[in-house]
């Protein structure tokens, strides 16, 4: 089976070598058992259905949200001579049984299907009736309640082990956390799945956060970023329509080949623009996450998160299409506490209840714990996403490489303009210690960054979610001796001071 599988990868996909992950991934699926697959955009996860498709006889039904990926990728198969065909709404009576025909005169066929063609009259009977290998359910995160892109329709896709519970399935996708792997696997009903986690490591992305007091020095650092970027093509993610159109606006009359993309505008006006991108007649393009699922361009030199996302799921699978082409690219999210309030606000007004409410508040906590930082990068990301892999030093990002010639930096006189007062919203909140550490509290901090690294590791944690570099910071310059001290320290909350609350003040009295 091996020497038939890499047989198979050269002759039809005319690659020497599987990617990482993916014979694993293969394999599993070769033994019936059901699969868990996460790899990240661009890392190869289609071929994990494809190659199989063709060594073992049957049909292939693979699940996609997306008409325009399901269609590309059956016209990438056909020019392989791979059979294939996809089910879409917008197709004729006599398109669909085309599909039909195909299929059941080919020994080997993918057909690709929407999650809502599962639910269709016909659907069942057809399928308990065809000689099915194998059920892949592509970006299976959409059907977890505990990911950002739940989906109604995808809720429904049990049914698929309802009618065969003799085919294995696989499911796959860019970004899932442990709790969300979980839900889908009670969600599809899989049995004792098989977990492959690879390749959330990117090598050639330098990772990038920054402070920004407001919008002006946001902006600084963005005409920075473009400057420092004149070739390659540059995404801009924007936390609104209006930002879009503002930034869109602004950096037009300086920069060349700049335009917005947001769900606000027509279709027809999309898929304009997305074209222009494409052909690169659109070199920097401002969006919103509706700029998404199966955007796949190679040379994206730089990602900047001009807003940040609610959630490190929605952050890593937006800065994760930089530098698919392997060159080096920049990935920068502009941080600013603003964001944590708009979010917040969104939350609040949100109709979520229950443990989805908390989920949520807890997803923004991380993702700002990520924001104001802790230990590498790269190594945070992977311990999160419990990759196969994980890292102490990255050597490529802001944390481990802090002078590195890809930095976005600003210069002096930018950062004299950016220096605005900043209004107090009449709000009381606690403020952390940002000037420098003298001695005394540099050795604290020494000390509890050390004992941050060897705790998050023997949880198997990314040392931000302990607390955040500016939460240790303060912890070092006010010294608390006690438990009720400890709640004047910035981003200490009730839950986090009961965890490890205790341990914390040891810590700090050990060092005194």
């Amino acid at each position: 089976m091996e020497a038939n599988l890499d047989q198979i990868l050269k002759t039809h996909f005319g690659h020497e070598n599987f990617r990482l992950g993916q014979r694993d991934i293969i394999t599993s699926l070769f033994s019936g058992s059901d699969t868990m697959a996460v790899m990240p955009t661009g890392g190869g996860k289609s071929l994990c259905y494809q190659l199989p498709a063709l060594a073992k006889p049957g049909l292939v039904v693979v699940i996609s949200p997306l008409i325009s990926l399901m269609k590309d990728q059956v016209r990438q198969l056909i020019e392989k001579n791979i059979p294939a065909g996809c089910l879409y709404s917008g197709q004729s009576r006599a398109e669909k049984l085309l599909v039909f025909q195909e299929a059941k005169q080919s020994s080997n066929y993918l057909l690709y299907l929407s999650p809502e063609r599962v639910q269709k009259p016909g659907f069942a009977s057809y399928i308990q009736q065809a000689k099915v290998s194998l059920f892949a359910i592509d970006e299976s995160h959409c059907i977890s309640q505990w990911g950002p892109d739940f989906r109604e329709d995808y809720h429904r896709l049990d049914l698929l082990r309802e009618l065969r519970p003799d085919v294995p399935i696989l499911a796959l996708t860019a970004t899932a956390t442990p709790q969300v792997l979980r839900d889908i696997s009670r969600q599809l009903r899989l049995k004792k799945p098989e977990r492959h986690i690879h390749g959330f490591y990117r090598p050639n992305l330098y990772y990038q956060v920054e402070w920004c007091e407001g919008d002006a020095q946001k902006y600084l650092l963005l005409r920075q970023a473009l400057e420092q970027n004149p070739t390659g093509r540059i995404l801009i993610y924007c936390g609104t329509r209006k930002q879009c159109e503002n930034l869109s606006q602004s950096l037009s009359a300086d920069f060349a080949g700049v335009s917005h993309y947001h769900a606000g505008l027509s279709g027809q006006e999309r898929d304009r623009i997305q074209g222009e991108f494409e052909r690169g007649d659109i070199r920097i393009l401002a969006a919103t996450n509706a700029f998404g699922m199966g955007i796949d361009h190679p040379d994206v030199r730089l990602v900047v998160h001009f807003q940040m996302p609610a959630n490190i799921e929605s952050l890593y699978q937006e800065m994760g299409r930089a530098g698919r082409d392997g060159q080096d690219a920049t990935c920068l999210l502009l941080y600013s506490r603003k964001a944590k309030s708009l979010h917040s606000f969104f939350i609040r007004e949100s109709k979520s209840t229950g443990p989805h409410l908390r989920y949520r508040w807890e997803a923004l906590e991380t993702i700002v714990q990520y924001a104001e930082g802790g230990e590498c990068r790269h190594g945070g990301i992977l311990t999160y996403f419990q990759d196969s892999r994980r890292l102490m030093n990255c050597g490529h990002c802001d944390a481990c490489d802090p002078q590195s010639p890809r930095r976005v930096n600003l210069s002096e006189t930018d950062r004299i303009l950016a220096a605005v007062p900043r209004r107090s919203s009449g709000k009381k909140t606690k403020k952390a210690f940002e000037g420098p550490l003298n001695a005394e509290a540099s050795q604290r901090a020494s000390q509890l960054k050390s004992w941050r690294k060897n705790y998050a590791k023997s949880l198997d944690l990314p040392a931000f979610m302990i607390f955040s570099n500016k939460t240790l910071n303060d912890l070092a310059h006010k010294a608390p001796c006690n438990l009720q001290e400890l709640e004047a320290i910035y981003g200490m909350g009730p839950q986090k001071i009961e965890s490890f609350g205790k341990m914390i003040i040891e810590e700090l009295q050990r060092s005194s």
